[in-house]
């Protein structure tokens, strides 16, 4: 064998592996590209997370059943646990019977704990009592209904004007409070 052959022999073989490698990494570098767009076109799959006539039922330990309907839900991209709610009516049905209904244009519903937050143009209806306002914040967890912003409660006896109405489920223990201390709750008699 002569210097010549070893040469080539060796030159063609160096050419192959550069050749196989030059392959193999254009191949990955291809396959790392439909990779890419693949989750692109999840990601922008995940925007998309609008559900029509949303239903949620749950009871507490105490025997309180909340039961929430919505037009519409939307997952919170950031918390997969909040959804937001569109058209939204809930129905509380208390151990003792009593029924407390709730709608609103928009709420904010927490999965793992049911507490939700109601806003715009939000009526409650309790037996005879009706409390209008703009922001509702309830949780079965904490016992409470919190109804603030604008607050009109109205029942057979008074009309009440107030910033904020605070309501222990359990106890029907009720505040009715001004943010600022100067200005009073307006009551009027019917």
């Amino acid at each position: 064998m002569t210097n010549s052959f070893i040469i080539k022999i060796i030159f063609g073989l160096s050419t192959i592996i550069v050749i196989f490698f030059f392959s193999l990494k254009l191949f990955n570098k291809e396959k790392r590209t439909s990779i890419e767009k693949e989750a692109v076109v999840e990601e922008m799959d995940t925007t998309t997370n609008i559900i029509k006539d949303v239903s949620y039922s749950s009871n507490d330990a105490k025997g309180n059943e909340y039961v929430l309907n919505a037009n519409e839900g939307q997952i919170d991209l950031n918390n997969d646990k909040v959804i937001f709610l569109n058209d939204v009516k809930a129905t509380i049905v208390l151990a003792s019977g009593e029924i407390i209904n709730i709608q609103s244009n928009f709420g904010k519903y927490n999965i793992n704990n049911y507490d939700t937050i109601f806003s715009e143009n939000v009526l409650i209806e309790y037996e005879d009592n009706k409390i209008k306002g703009n922001y509702v914040d309830f949780s079965l967890n904490r016992n409470s209904l919190i109804i603030s912003k604008n607050v009109v409660y109205l029942n057979q006896e008074n009309l009440l004007r107030a910033d904020v109405v605070e309501i222990n489920i359990s106890t029907k223990d009720t505040k009715i409070f001004m943010y600022d201390e100067e200005k009073k709750v307006k009551i009027k008699s019917n």
